[in-house]
């Protein structure tokens, strides 16, 4: 039987799919371009997470990964029309697959031993970083650098996770609180458009300070 980090990274892979396979579709990408960023999404963040932790990425021992995207991808192919009426669905699941991703990378750092601040990074590559590559397989700016948040919502997941752990809770109930923190700071920041300061260039300021003479 699964264990239940097994049942919600499976989940996180077949959302991150999902989003990615979406978006390829909206590109008019073929259908195994499609699978690529799927496939890219659901593992990209995980891939780089295990290489840093000295861990064999998953997918490279578990096909589940691999037929996981290709599931979604005959999903996108047969409701494909569907989807597309809803406008919120690449939202709703990248947002699914970033929470449950979240929690799982913070997890398994903390189970292989690593410090607290260690484990919050890699939790948030783990649900970012996926994202990054799928923008730049689709030529788009990667979401994590627009003003929306994004990867500060995995940040702030990560810290809720490790103080559920450090206050003595199971790691379950770690992984529950966790992702529900990422998923509603991620689902509050777009609709109350909350978002981090826009560093200002060059041309900006030189603009402000022509203003002020």
């Amino acid at each position: 039987m699964p264990t239940f980090v097994q049942i919600l990274d499976f989940i996180g892979t077949f959302a991150f799919a999902i989003s990615g396979i979406r978006l390829a579709s909206a590109k008019r990408f073929d259908w195994f371009g499609a699978y690529v960023v799927g496939l890219a999404t659901a593992i990209g963040g995980g891939t780089i997470r295990d290489v840093l932790l000295d861990v064999t990425p998953g997918w490279m021992t578990d096909p589940i990964y691999l037929i996981c995207t290709g599931v979604a991808l005959l999903w996108v192919i047969c409701f494909g029309r569907w989807l597309i009426r809803l406008n919120n669905t690449f939202f709703i699941f990248d947002s699914i697959g970033l929470a449950l991703f979240t929690v799982v990378g913070v997890g398994k750092s903390i189970a292989l031993g690593y410090p607290f601040w260690v484990a919050i990074i890699m939790g948030s590559i783990t649900g970012a970083a996926g994202g990054v590559i799928r923008d730049v397989f689709i030529n788009e700016i990667p979401l994590i650098f627009r003003k929306e948040i994004y990867a500060m919502a995995c940040v702030v997941g990560g810290i809720t996770y490790w103080l559920c752990h450090v206050a003595g809770m199971e790691s379950y109930g770690c992984q529950l609180v966790g992702g529900s923190t990422v998923f509603l700071a991620r689902i509050l920041a777009v609709k109350y458009h909350i978002c981090l300061p826009i560093l200002k260039g060059s041309d900006e300021v030189e603009a402000n300070e022509n203003k002020e003479q």
